[in-house]
C-alpha cells in the first residue's frame, strides 16, 4: 500500500519505520525539520519507567515497550537509552509516589525502598526531613529524542521511506485519502496516517471535545558544583511526591539537569503560539521543586523549552478511524516512552484494518 503519515514525531516516526519493514510505500511529512524543536519529542530526553498505577495497564505494557525499542536500536545500529534506573519520593500519604509504588508491588516488579536519611545521604541534592521514603527501580532511564529522531530519519531515507521536512499539512481529506500540502500540493494513497501531536485539532477541529491542547515547559539547569557528581550518578527522578507532579532527569546525551512540573502548564488554542519562554519562567518552575530538593536558589536556569502536548481527559492515549484516515494521539505527557511500540501497532492496524483493537492496546485494555 501507499500510506502518508503526517507529523515526524516519535509516533509518526516509528510509525513509518514499522510500516517500511513490512514493504509499504510510505510518505512520511514534517511541517518542520527533523527533529522538530517546537514539537513534543523534539527535547533533549525523556523518561522510561515501569512505574504506573495498579489499575493503568500501562505498566504491563511498558514490557512491549521495551522489546519494541530494542527493535529499532538493531535497526538503527546503536541504542539511545541511558538506563540509569528511576526513583520516586513521597512526601505526603497518598501522593502520586505512592501510587506508582503501589503498581510495582501489585505487578511484582523489582524495587529498593529507602528511609528517608539514607536517600538523603545517597542523593545529597535531596533535603533531609522533608519526604517521607524513597524507591528506587532499575528498570528506567532516559530516552535521548534528538538522536533518536535524527537516527530514524537516516533509516527511513536509507530504507526507500520519502521523507519531506517543512511540507506543512494543511488539510486531510479523511475519505478520498488524500493530504494537501502548503505549498499547494496534493498527495493520494490508500491509507493516511495522522500522528500530528498538539496540531491535530488544526486538521481535525471536531475532535476538541476529546483532546484538549496544552502550553507547558521544562528548565534546563546547572546544579551547584558540589552536587554536581551526584547528579551524574542519579537515577531519573519520576515523581517528587506531594503535589508538585514533577520529575527530573540528570544531565544526559547532550541534556542538561532537566525539571519539569504538570502544574505549569496552560491551554493552548495554538500550539504555535506563546512559544517563546517568559522572563522568570525557569525560575518559576525550579521553585516549585523545593521541598524535596535542597538548595534550589543555588541552581542556574541555562534554557527553557516550551512544549504543546494533547491530553484526554482520563490520560490515555487515543485514536479514531475517520474513512481512510487514522489518527493517532500517544499523549497526555507519557507517551514518548512507548513510541517505538505505537508505531508498531499502528502500522498492524492500518495492514488489518482493526482500528478497534489498536484503540484498545493504547488504552491500555488488552495489555
Amino acid at each position: 500500500m501507499r500510506i502518508i503519515v503526517v507529523g515526524a514525531g516519535i509516533a509518526g516516526l516509528s510509525t513509518a519505520w514499522a510500516l517500511t519493514k513490512h514493504g509499504h510505500e510510505v510518505v512520511l511529512l514534517e511541517q518542520g525539520t527533523i527533529p522538530n524543536p517546537l514539537a513534543a519529542s523534539g527535547d533533549y530526553h525523556r523518561i522510561i519507567r515501569r512505574a504506573y498505577g495498579a489499575t493503568t495497564g500501562y505498566g504491563k505494557a511498558i514490557t512491549e515497550a521495551y522489546h519494541a525499542w530494542d527493535e529499532l536500536w538493531t535497526d538503527l545500529g546503536q541504542s539511545h537509552y541511558d538506563a540509569r534506573g528511576f526513583m520516586c519520593v513521597s512526601r505526603e500519604e497518598g501522593d502520586e509516589a505512592e501510587t506508582y509504588l503501589d503498581g510495582l508491588k501489585a505487578g511484582g516488579y523489582a524495587f529498593e525502598l529507602v528511609e528517608p536519611d539514607e536517600a538523603a545521604r545517597r542523593w545529597p541534592f535531596l533535603e533531609p526531613g522533608s519526604f517521607r521514603y524513597a524507591f528506587v527501580s532499575e528498570e528506567g532511564g532516559a530516552l535521548h529524542c534528538r538522536r533518536i529522531a535524527t537516527g530514524i530519519a537516516e533509516w527511513l531515507r536509507a530504507n526507500g521511506c520519502d521523507v519531506r521536512e517543512n511540507a506543512r499539512v494543511t488539510a486531510v481529506d479523511a475519505e478520498a485519502g488524500s493530504v494537501e500540502i502548503a505549498d499547494g500540493q496534493v498527495l493520494e494513497a490508500d491509507r493516511v496516517v495522522v500522528t500530528a501531536g498538539a496540531w491535530v485539532l488544526k486538521l481535525f477541529p471536531e475532535l476538541a471535545g476529546t483532546l484538549t491542547t496544552y502550553r507547558t515547559a521544562v528548565v534546563y539547569l546547572d546544579p551547584p558544583a558540589d552536587l554536581r557528581e551526584a547528579w551524574e550518578a542519579a537515577p531519573v527522578i519520576l515523581d517528587v511526591g506531594g503535589g508538585t507532579d514533577g520529575y527530573i532527569i540528570p544531565p544526559s546525551g547532550e541534556g542538561r539537569l532537566k525539571f519539569g512540573s504538570g502544574l505549569h502548564k496552560r491551554k493552548a488554542d495554538d500550539p504555535n503560539a506563546d512559544r517563546v519562554a517568559a522572563e522568570g519562567e525557569g525560575e518559576a518552575i525550579r521553585d516549585l521543586f523545593h521541598p524535596p530538593m535542597a538548595r534550589l536558589r543555588e541552581y542556574t536556569v541555562r534554557e527553557v523549552i516550551t512544549c504543546a502536548y494533547t491530553f484526554t481527559d482520563d490520560k490515555r492515549f487515543f485514536c479514531t478511524q475517520k474513512g481512510r484516515a487514522l489518527v493517532v494521539s500517544a499523549c497526555s505527557g507519557h507517551g514518548y516512552k512507548f513510541g517505538a511500540a505505537v508505531g508498531r501497532r499502528v502500522a498492524e492496524a492500518v495492514q488489518s484494518g482493526k482500528g478497534a483493537d489498536l484503540a484498545a492496546w493504547l488504552r491500555a485494555e488488552t495489555v
